[in-house]
């Protein structure tokens, strides 16, 4: 999912440590005659008198009737409902893009409905997270609050419960309220049915209903509704697209720091050229997902979103602009990011056809348009983004996830992988498993014990230290020590990353013995089981290897200019190397060189000219360095023979 290094605040939604599941869960997991999500909706319906397709409603347009173990979503919801409770440990940057510090932020209510709603129904907070039918009573309960602050009453008509969804919204800005109060209602005049992961099928049936925006007043939203705009999508023909603006606002009048959710540019005309789609998935609904890119103070964006359903495109920053949504400031500054509707550890049940479909024929689109080479290493997911500095490599973001078909997405983009070089005696090989078959054991730590993941193709293959699977999966220099690999060791965790080859990935071969292929990763050896060539085809590439008489070379995450380069106005960005190094006589596929450059963009302003684009003379190839790209500079390699 998207996040990105440049904001001033970000809130941090990731706990470290796994909180143990409540017993009276699993117990009541395989207790006899449990109720269905449907009567649990139709009981609390009932309970606090809220319009049954309100509810239902409500929680399509948070979850998708997902409840997710008790875990929370990106943005800190719980459960069907989507109740929030969210640490603000917030990340605090400054003006020129590189990490200052962290400090705590007061927390706003909106960002803890959770907590409000246990209070309500006088229960413990856990109660709800976990038990899925109390916190449909939560979300109810906040529901009938919200109607009775709005109307001072609970609405007899459905027309009147539309503040109070808006209020659900957790936000206090116009756009972001109206917007969610709007799909709300118009899910209720199309209706909607589904079979959730769990293999609950919850149906909310067609209702005519009007919206009574009167029922806005007392909420007091500030801003001016900007949902509607005349610029047009920049989409290909025959694909359906909409503009809907993100939030471009200065949140602190006095403070021209402090602003939301991206910055303006004016690539490639400026001399940052646009060289990476970066794809993403939502962790998060497609509608909520857009309101979220509206709020001005969630410091957050992406170019597009594609809808799981049909593969409807909402474009929210001009692709000149740069969008906050790799984590990573220098690939923000050369990237378009999509983020398409899903979930990482659910992959196929989200990632539709249409879904792949859409978002091929606007990648297409936008490499068509700007130059950019339709291979993985720059087609890329967030997966792949390094970590700008070393603190920052255990935290990247590990989306689109396992599941997320690289073979047959760049196949549909009129990229397929196939072999251009004999499989059997090629220096480089290219990742490419048989995704039918393709179905290796992935575990997920969101509940304990972890839980061994539903079988489905997959398109990695695991990597390990030797040719045999009785050795260890090889470790990642950037997650030793971390709940990932706590012990040293490579993990089947679907968020474990640093083992895990992708599909389209290119990588020297340095040996083949049997069945196992030795390929050059990370600065280290490692080894996939390719039988027959089954997991990978022979290729072609660029190979560079570290310059004679250097022991090793430093590998980095960002391709920034030499100190010199800077004027005295921008401050001069430090080049940190990362954890990795490459050994003398490594060699890795890479793209190149490119030229130095930062954004220098610290501050809200609507003329891109107010910031500032510095030009090096240092040099940099792109490499294919372990499961995520990196920068080594020109000066500290020699192609390989």
């Amino acid at each position: 999912m998207t996040y990105m290094l440049r904001v001033r605040w970000l809130v941090v939604l990731f706990v470290v440590a796994i909180v143990s599941m409540p017993s009276f869960v699993r117990a009541a997991s395989t207790a006899a005659g449990q109720s269905t999500l449907q009567t649990d909706f139709a009981s609390a319906a009932q309970e606090f008198h809220v319009p049954l397709s309100i509810l239902l409603s409500v929680s399509y347009n948070e979850s998708l009737w997902e409840q997710h173990n008790g875990q929370p979503s990106t943005w800190g919801g719980y459960g069907v409902m989507h109740l929030t409770n969210v640490p603000l440990a917030a990340l605090v940057v400054n003006g020129n893009g590189d990490e200052a510090g962290v400090r705590a932020k007061e927390a706003d209510a909106a960002l803890h409905t959770l907590l409000r709603a246990a209070k309500l129904l006088n229960e413990k907070p856990s109660l709800l997270r976990y038990d899925v039918a109390q916190n449909i009573r939560g979300g109810a309960a906040l529901l009938a609050q919200y109607a009775r602050g709005t109307t001072g009453t609970i609405p007899s008509r459905v027309a009147d419960w539309y503040g109070a969804v808006a209020e659900y919204s957790a936000s206090h800005n116009v756009t972001v309220a109206r917007s969610f109060a709007d799909a709300v209602f118009q899910t209720i005049r199309q209706g909607a049915t589904r079979v959730t992961s769990g293999g609950q099928r919850v149906t909310l049936a067609r209702q005519a209903v009007r919206s009574n925006a009167g029922t806005l007043a007392r909420l007091h939203l500030q801003g001016r509704d900007t949902q509607q705009t005349n610029q047009t999508a920049e989409c290909p023909q025959g694909l359906r697209c909409q503009f809907v603006p993100a939030a471009y606002t200065q949140n602190n009048p006095s403070d021209p720091y402090d602003y939301g959710n991206y910055d303006v540019a004016n690539r490639p005309a400026d001399g940052l050229d646009i060289r990476y789609v970066v794809i993403h998935d939502t962790e998060y609904g497609y509608q909520p997902t857009i309101q979220l890119f509206q709020n001005p103070t969630a410091y957050v964006s992406a170019h597009y979103v594609v809808r799981s359903s049909d593969g409807q495109v909402t474009q929210m920053v001009p692709t000149k602009d740069v969008a906050w949504h790799a984590g990573n400031w220098y690939v923000n500054t050369h990237a378009v990011g999509i983020e398409n509707e899903g979930y990482a550890v659910t992959g196929a049940s989200w990632y539709t056809e249409q879904e792949y479909r859409s978002t091929a024929l606007l990648t297409r689109y936008l490499a068509s348009r700007f130059g950019i080479p339709l291979d993985r290493m720059h087609i890329v997911g967030h997966d792949n983004v390094p970590g700008p500095t070393p603190a920052y490599t255990a935290g990247m973001h590990w989306d689109p996830g396992p599941y997320w078909n690289w073979s047959h997405f760049m196949a549909v983009m009129g990229a397929p992988i196939v072999p251009t070089a004999n499989g059997n005696t090629s220096s480089v090989v290219e990742i490419a498993p048989t995704w039918e078959v393709n179905q290796p054991t992935v575990t997920y730590c969101d509940t304990n014990p972890c839980r061994t993941l539903p079988a489905q193709p997959a398109n990695f293959v695991y990597l390990y230290s030797a040719p045999s699977t009785s050795s260890s999966l090889i470790s990642d220099d950037g997650l030793v020590g971390t709940n990932l690999e706590p012990n040293g060791v490579g993990t089947t965790q679907a968020n474990d990353w640093g083992d895990k080859a992708v599909a389209g990935q290119q990588f020297y071969r340095f040996a083949q013995q049997g069945d196992w292929t030795g390929i050059d990763y990370g600065g280290k050896a490692a080894w996939f089981y390719n039988p027959n060539s089954r997991n990978a085809v022979g290729s072609t590439g660029m190979l560079i290897t570290p310059k004679p008489g250097a022991a090793s070379i430093p590998v980095y995450g960002r391709a920034y200019p030499e100190a010199s380069a800077y004027p005295s106005t921008v401050p001069v960005q430090l080049v940190v190397p990362l954890q990795y190094t490459i050994p003398a006589g490594q060699e890795y596929v890479a793209s190149g060189p490119v030229r130095s450059d930062y954004y220098y963009a610290p501050t809200y302003t609507l003329n891109p000219a107010d910031h500032t684009v510095v030009i090096g003379t240092t040099m940099y190839y792109e490499i294919q360095l372990n499961h995520r790209f990196a920068y080594v500079k020109a000066s500290d390699v020699v192609p390989a023979e």
